[in-house]
């Protein structure tokens, strides 16, 4: 296989605040950011080979981004750059907790004019996961780009994984985003979601319920991923909870982001029959390892320049205290 890892989306500027939160006038820090990159970033950061469909305005910032995808270890030979529209911004707004939310500026971005044409399908075959998420469902030409992608995944036989990543702003309404968000479930092999993106998709906040529901929808791993309640996962019959590590908390930017990549990292040598057979021990240990990576995503401002290596992984397994634990 040529990559561990192929994913599709978007590619754009996190504008993270330096001010304290309340602060009269905030500063703010460019930093590359978008959840499949940040996937790809916190894989190649563990050693996983990735490369990355996307499109990003033939400008200053587009031109930033290819080289810091790059220097980080991440093919960007099908990141097209758009002449007419403009990478797309989004500003990063944290509470005193270091939670986030965003404000984008993308109507439209030039993530969202990845079309059909642009997919590589020579590279989808040789690929062993392909990741996407649903911030290229949100509008078109970007959608059927990405459930072309899917179907030329499935086609070659490729593991699929999948993030919604619930933005509501990005969306016209909340029904048509569940709906868009769920269309691909029945397709996809790895699910990751976050606690209020499984009972926005599953109809409940019940973690066992919420999972069971959306593992019949299609997915054989569905992974919940709690913030500072850590992560929990369940593969069929099989389930389980797995806490966070304590460390200190800065910005929790990318965490999500730096979790599935290291278990996608876990699971690149895996085939499917080997993905639906994995057993409590196992998911349990990839789960760790997963919370220990994103534990530390949250530890320093930004997305992918910030990505532990397994070095720092297994050290925080070691030596940092688990949530909950005297």
């Amino acid at each position: 296989m040529a990559f561990d890892i192929l994913a599709l989306g978007e590619l754009l500027i996190d504008f993270t605040p330096e001010s304290a939160p309340g602060a009269e006038k905030t500063l703010y820090s460019q930093n590359p950011g978008g959840a499949p990159a940040n996937v790809l970033a916190a894989a190649a950061a563990l050693g996983a080979k990735g490369a990355l469909v996307s499109r990003v305005g033939d400008d200053a910032f587009g031109r930033f981004l290819i080289d810091t995808v790059e220097r980080h270890g991440i093919d960007a030979s099908h990141v097209s750059k758009d002449p007419k529209v403009h990478t797309t911004l989004a500003f990063v707004c944290l509470d005193e907790s270091g939670d986030r939310s965003f404000s984008f500026y993308r109507d439209p971005g030039a993530d969202l004019m990845l079309s059909p044409a642009d997919l590589p399908a020579p590279l989808f075959r040789e690929s062993h996961i392909f990741h996407f998420g649903s911030l290229s469902m949100t509008a078109e030409p970007a959608r059927s780009a990405t459930l072309a992608a899917l179907a030329l995944a499935k086609q070659s036989g490729c593991l699929v994984s999948y993030d919604p990543n619930w933005r509501p702003s990005l969306w016209r309404n909340e029904t048509e985003a569940v709906e868009l968000m769920r269309a691909p479930l029945r397709q996809v092999d790895i699910l990751k979601v976050s606690d209020e993106e499984l009972e926005l998709l599953s109809g409940t906040a019940d973690l066992a319920e919420g999972s069971r529901r959306l593992n019949e929808a299609g997915p054989t791993l569905v992974l919940v991923s709690l913030g500072a309640g850590g992560s929990f996962f369940r593969c069929g019959d099989v389930t389980g909870a797995v806490p966070a590590y304590d460390v200190k908390t800065v910005d929790t930017t990318g965490a999500g982001d730096a979790f599935l990549g290291a278990v996608l990292t876990l699971l690149k040598d895996k085939t499917r029959a080997e993905l639906e057979a994995l057993t409590e021990p196992e998911l349990t240990a990839i789960a760790a390892f997963a919370n220990a990576a994103g534990s530390l995503a949250t530890t320093r401002k930004g997305a992918i320049a910030i990505m532990p290596d397994r070095a720092q992984v297994e050290e925080c397994m070691k030596n940092c205290p688990k949530k909950g634990e005297n």
